[in-house]
């Protein structure tokens, strides 16, 4: 399994549809998703990322201090970080709170907006994404406020475009079984937007994701997360991705901003905390798995980390 599959394998996202929204010129939306909104449809979940999906129409939507994003049909806009954002025809009309204008549902339908005045239509899909601890996951730690996806082109446009617009119509017209289909496919949204984006950095950039397009810093991330529990020296990471030790420790530090053994250690603990959440695995366990020699080491370990003990760290998501 390479690298991007191991640490998506971790972040156990649940995806989920919010709402179905029909907006007419002009008109101006301030959003921002809490958490505990979306508790109906996922359960308990500490952290989300937001996505607007556009059926009909044209969408502007802009974070603070930063330019406006234009999106068609077919297009949609994907918040990593679940930053406040406005939505509209207008950005500079005063902005309606979306939680002024949010039509609860009935049992079995879907939560609504319906803003504007008589003018053009746009109607959009609202999703997310819930996980834990999403924004300590290295993935998640390097896309940007907005990933801003076209599924106009590329080999896998035309399934996303077709699907997502199947679903969305499915969705709209209250069938059965419509919000289960919609949150398998935020699921794969996610991935196929990672996927496009780490394919457009360009050439000398830094970061996980630039890490994925380094032959040698990707074979090398790709077996610290297969085999996270092994005894791993730089030297025995070098040779097996066939470099030396020295040549991967500098290349490994110049794209991905840490030394192997560090990202080896901070990597341990984030799948330690997955397995303490969704699991009943004694910690001594989990620390043998992870390549801890003892339970103590580990706990002191997990502490310097995530600022509490694993036993306790345990006990409050619970």
């Amino acid at each position: 399994m390479d690298a991007l599959s191991e640490v998506l394998r971790t972040v156990r996202l649940k995806g989920g549809v919010f709402l179905h929204a029909e907006f007419t010129d002009p008109w101006c939306l301030s959003a921002h998703i809490r958490p505990e909104s979306c508790d109906p449809f996922l359960g308990e979940t500490s952290e989300i990322i937001p996505y607007h999906y556009v059926v009909d129409g044209q969408l502007r939507m802009q974070l603070e201090d930063e330019p406006p994003y234009e999106v068609g049909p077919g297009g949609l806009v994907l918040l990593p970080h679940n930053d406040h954002h406005l939505l509209g025809g207008d950005l500079q009309l005063p902005p309606t709170p979306s939680s002024e204008v949010v039509q609860y549902p009935t049992p079995g339908g879907l939560a609504m907006i319906r803003l504007g005045g008589d003018g053009a239509r746009t109607r959009i899909v609202c999703g997310f994404l819930g996980g834990e601890k999403l924004r300590t996951n290295p993935v998640v730690q390097a896309l940007p406020p907005v990933l801003k996806l076209d599924y106009h082109e590329g080999p896998s446009a035309q399934w996303i475009r077709n699907t997502f617009g199947y679903a969305a119509d499915e969705i709209a017209a209250g069938r059965m079984g419509s919000e289960a289909v919609f949150a398998k496919l935020s699921e794969l949204l996610f991935v196929e937007a990672i996927r496009r984006y780490a394919e457009s950095l360009p050439a000398g950039q830094t970061g996980w994701l630039a890490g994925l397009r380094d032959p040698y810093v990707a074979h090398a991330l790709a077996l610290l997360h297969r085999k996270v529990g092994e005894d791993w020296s730089v030297d025995d990471l070098g040779r097996a991705v066939g470099l030396s030790r020295s040549a991967l420790a500098e290349r490994f530090i110049k794209v991905i901003g840490q030394s192997p053994m560090r990202y080896l250690a901070q990597w341990r603990i984030q799948v330690a905390a997955q397995e303490l959440l969704n699991t009943s695995k004694s910690i001594s366990l989990i620390a043998e798995d992870i390549g801890y020699e003892s339970e103590a080491s580990f706990t002191r370990a997990f502490k310097r980390w995530m600022g509490v003990p694993p036993g306790t760290w345990r006990r409050e998501q619970r």
